[in-house]
C-alpha cells in the first residue's frame, strides 16, 4: 500500500512538473495575496490547488502554484535595480526623510542598507550607505491573474475595487491609463476571480477606505467598532490584516466621514522637526496680461474696480507675511508664483512649462476647471494642492479642501443649540423654498415650532414672504428661545426680525441663528442693532480678528499698508502659515494632517478629515455671534 501511494505521489509530482507547476514554501509575514501577486497569479488558483490553504495556512507550508498560459494585453510596468552604494557622512538637521528625498529613495530602502536604522535613531555624524537604482522599463505579461470587466452605471472606482477584493491603488495600477472618472461601459483589467466570489455593494451598510498606518485601535475610536465585529463583517481581514486603500463594509449607522468632535487646539510650534526648505508653488490669476505698468492710475482703477483682483493681491500679501513669520521659526521657503490668467488654456500651459514633482503643495488655482486639472496632474506624484478660497468640484486624494462644506456648517449650528442647556424652545420660521430642509431641522428638535411663510393672496402658488404677528403670537414665554430663520429672501428677513424685536421683553430671551448665513441677511434695511439685540448666531468658516488682544500680523500689516487686513489678506496669511507649520512638524503633509489636529491663527482655523475615497476637507467651524454690534466667537 506505502509504495502505491509512493508512485501516485511520484506520477502526481511529474505531472505538476510537465505542466510547469511550482512549489513555494511559505515564509513568515507571507500571505496568500503577497504570494498571489509574485507569481501572478490569484488567490483563488492558489486555494483550488492547494485547498487545505484555507483553514491552515503557516510559515514553511509547500503550495503548489499554477502557471497559466492564458494571457491578457501586456501592462507596460517599471522595476528598480540595485546598481550600488554611495557613501553618506550624516549632517546636523538632516532626517532620513530628508535623505530619502535628496537621494529619491524611500526611508525603508536606507533602512534595508543600514540595519541599525530599524533600532536607533539617525544622528549626526552617522556614516550610512545610499542605495542606487536604475529604473528598468519593460512589459509585465499577465497569466490569468486579470480579466477584462466592463463598468456598470453607477460604479466607480471603489466600487469595483471593492467588489474584485483590492484596493483603489491597486486598479488604477492593473490600469495605467484609466480616466480619473469611469463611465459605464468603460473596459477595465481586473482580477480574474469566480463570479461567486465578487463582492456587491449593499445599499444596506456603509463602506469605509482605510487610511495608511491606520490600526484595528485606532479604528475602535473612529468607528466604534471591535476588531472582532470588523473581521465579521469583512471575513477577509482575518487573512490579508488591515491595508491601507482597501475598502471595509461596515453598518449604515456608522459615521465614516468623520465627526464633529471637539479637539484640543494644536500649537504645532513645539513639534517643528523637519527644516529642510519648503518648495511652494502659488498659483493666482494675476492676470498681469492685462496690467499696464506705465500707467499708475490704470493699474490703481483695475485694482479698485475688480474684486477678483483686489482679493488676490491681498491674498499674495498674506501669503508673504507668512513666509516671513515661517522663517522667523526656522522654517524656509522656495515659492514660485505662477500667474493662471484665470484660464484653462494658461494653467496647461504652466504645467507643460514646469515640473512639479518634487514640490511640497501647490496653492490655487482659484477657477474651478484649473484647479481641478491642477489636482489630476500632480496626483500621480502626490503632490499636496491646497483649494485655498474656493470649494473644489472633485476632492481628489491629494487634494486638501480649506473652505469646510456646507453641511458642516450646518451641523455645527445645530450642535450648538442642542448643546445649550438653557434653551427652553426652539421655533423654525422659514420660507416656502426652505420648507424641506427646515421639515428637516425640525426632526432634529422634535419639539420644535415650525412656521411657513403664506402664500400670495392672489397666487397660491407663489411665496408673498411674510407671516402674520398672529403667526407667533403666544409662542414665546419666559426664559431662551432659539429661532431658526431660514431663508435667502432680503425682505422676509427684515420683517421677522422687527417681529421678533417687539417680543424681547421682560424675561422673555429670543436668540436669532441660522445654519445658512447668506447676503440676505447684509440687506441695506437689516442693521445690526438689531441683530444685536436678538445676539443673532450663525455659523462661519472664519471669525474676525479680536482687537483687544495683541496681533503681530495685524500690527505688522497696518504698520505697512495703514488699514487692517482683509478677510482675504488674513486668510492668506493663515493657510500659508499653516500650511509651512504642517510640513514643518512631519514628512509630509498627508501625515500632518490626521483629525486629531487643529490648528488656528488669526481668523482660521484648519481640522482636516480625508473623506471616503477622496482627499482632505476642513472640518474646523466657528459659530459666532453679534455683541454689542460687534461679531465674536460664540462660546
Amino acid at each position: 500500500m506505502k509504495n502505491i501511494l509512493t508512485i501516485i505521489l511520484i506520477a502526481f509530482t511529474f505531472g505538476l512538473t510537465a505542466q510547469n507547476y511550482i512549489e513555494h514554501t511559505v515564509k513568515t509575514g507571507e500571505t496568500i495575496e503577497s504570494i498571489s501577486k509574485k507569481y501572478l497569479v490569484t488567490p483563488f488558483d492558489i486555494y483550488a490547488l492547494n485547498p487545505d490553504a484555507k483553514r491552515k495556512f503557516q510559515p514553511n507550508t509547500i503550495l503548489i502554484i499554477p502557471n497559466s498560459k492564458i494571457k491578457n494585453e501586456p501592462i507596460v510596468g517599471e522595476s528598480r535595480e540595485l546598481i550600488d552604494y554611495k557613501n553618506h557622512k550624516v549632517k546636523r538637521k538632516e532626517t532620513l526623510y530628508g535623505l530619502a528625498q535628496k537621494y529619491n529613495v524611500s526611508e525603508d530602502e536606507i533602512k534595508k542598507a543600514n540595519r541599525f536604522l530599524y533600532s536607533e535613531n539617525l544622528k549626526k555624524g552617522d556614516k550610512i550607505r545610499i542605495p542606487r537604482y536604475r529604473t528598468v522599463v519593460s512589459k509585465q505579461t499577465l497569466t490569468n491573474t486579470v480579466k477584462k470587466y466592463t463598468v456598470l452605471p453607477k460604479e466607480g472606482k471603489w466600487r469595483i475595487a471593492y467588489k474584485f477584493g483590492i484596493t483603489v491603488a491597486e486598479l488604477e495600477a492593473l490600469n495605467p491609463f484609466m480616466n480619473e472618472t469611469i463611465q459605464p461601459g468603460d473596459e477595465l483589467n481586473v482580477p480574474n476571480i469566480e463570479d461567486k466570489e465578487e463582492k456587491t455593494v449593499e445599499a444596506s451598510f456603509g463602506f469605509y477606505e482605510v487610511l495608511p498606518k491606520e490600526t484595528f485601535y485606532s479604528l475602535k475610536g473612529k468607528l466604534n467598532l471591535t476588531q472582532e465585529q470588523l473581521e465579521q463583517l469583512n471575513p477577509e481581514l482575518k487573512t490579508t490584516g488591515l491595508k491601507a486603500g482597501m475598502v471595509l463594509k461596515v453598518p449604515a449607522d456608522v459615521d465614516t466621514t468623520g465627526r464633529m468632535a471637539t479637539v484640543g487646539k494644536t500649537n504645532l510650534k513645539t513639534s517643528l522637526i523637519n527644516f529642510k526648505t519648503k518648495k511652494i508653488a502659488l498659483m493666482m490669476p494675476y492676470q498681469l496680461h492685462r496690467i499696464d505698468v506705465d500707467s499708475v492710475e490704470e493699474v490703481k482703477d483695475q485694482i479698485k474696480n475688480s474684486r477678483r483682483l483686489s482679493a488676490v493681491l491681498d491674498f499674495h500679501v498674506g501669503v508673504l507675511m507668512a513666509l516671513d513669520s515661517a522663517k522667523q521659526l526656522g522654517i524656509s521657503t522656495d515659492l514660485k508664483v505662477l500667474d493662471t490668467r484665470y484660464n484653462i488654456a494658461a494653467t496647461r500651459k504652466l504645467l507643460d512649462e514646469n515640473d512639479f514633482s518634487d514640490y511640497d503643495a501647490v496653492i490655487g488655482p482659484m477657477e474651478e476647471t484649473s484647479f481641478n486639472r491642477v489636482a489630476m496632474a500632480l496626483k500621480a506624484n502626490h503632490v499636496p494642492v491646497i483649494a485655498a478660497m474656493n470649494k473644489p468640484k472633485e476632492v481628489y486624494s491629494n487634494v486638501f479642501q480649506t473652505i469646510p462644506d456646507d453641511k458642516l456648517l450646518r451641523k455645527a449650528m445645530i450642535d450648538f443649540v442642542k448643546a445649550d442647556s438653557l434653551k427652553t424652545k426652539v421655533v423654525i420660521i422659514s420660507d416656502q423654498a426652505h420648507k424641506v430642509g427646515s421639515q428637516a431641522l425640525q426632526n432634529e428638535f422634535p419639539n420644535s415650532k415650525l412656521i411657513l411663510s403664506r402664500m400670495d393672496k392672489k397666487n397660491k402658488t407663489k411665496d408673498a414672504h411674510y407671516i402674520y404677528p398672529a403667526d407667533i403670537q403666544n409662542v414665546f414665554s419666559a426664559g431662551k428661545t432659539y429661532v431658526f430663520l431660514q431663508t435667502n429672501n432680503n425682505s422676509f428677513i427684515s420683517s421677522v426680525i422687527s417681529l421678533l424685536n417687539g417680543l424681547v421683553v421682560n424675561k422673555t430671551e429670543i436668540v436669532l441663528v441660522t445654519t445658512d448665513k447668506n447676503k440676505a441677511f447684509e440687506g441695506k434695511d437689516i442693521d445690526n442693532i438689531s441683530l444685536s439685540k436678538l445676539k443673532f448666531h450663525y455659523p462661519s468658516i472664519h471669525k474676525d480678528f479680536d482687537e483687544t488682544k495683541s496681533n503681530g500680523f495685524v500690527k505688522a500689516y497696518r504698520k505697512a499698508y495703514g488699514v487692517s487686513p482683509s478677510k482675504y489678506a488674513a486668510r492668506g496669511f493663515d493657510i500659508t502659515l499653516d500650511l509651512l507649520m504642517r510640513l514643518a512638524s512631519a514628512e509630509n503633509l498627508y501625515i500632518a494632517s490626521k483629525d486629531t489636529i487643529e490648528t488656528e491663527y488669526i481668523e482660521n482655523k484648519f481640522r482636516y478629515n480625508k473623506v471616503l475615497f477622496g482627499g482632505y476637507v476642513n472640518q474646523a467651524v466657528y459659530v459666532v455671534k453679534f455683541d454689542d454690534l460687534r461679531i465674536v466667537e460664540a462660546k
